[in-house]
């Protein structure tokens, strides 16, 4: 199986900058929305395999992390 996320802590990180500037005074309606700038993907090779799914070794090698 395969999880594609995003990366929590870039989301920390954006959250900060958002607190950051709420508590110096910016309003709510003027911030922008953002949209996430780094994702992640996870393979799980143990539930494609009870799944009897076959993983391409392409799609491992390009995976940020492989659960055995």
């Amino acid at each position: 199986m395969r999880h594609l996320g995003l990366v929590s802590l870039d989301q920390y990180r954006n959250a900060v900058g958002y607190i950051d500037r709420i508590l110096k005074g910016a309003k709510l309606s003027e911030l922008p929305v953002e949209n996430p700038t780094k994702h992640e993907m996870v393979i799980n090779v143990s539930t494609a395999k009870a799944l009897s799914l076959d993983v391409p070794p392409t799609l491992l090698v390009r995976a940020d992390a492989v659960i055995e």
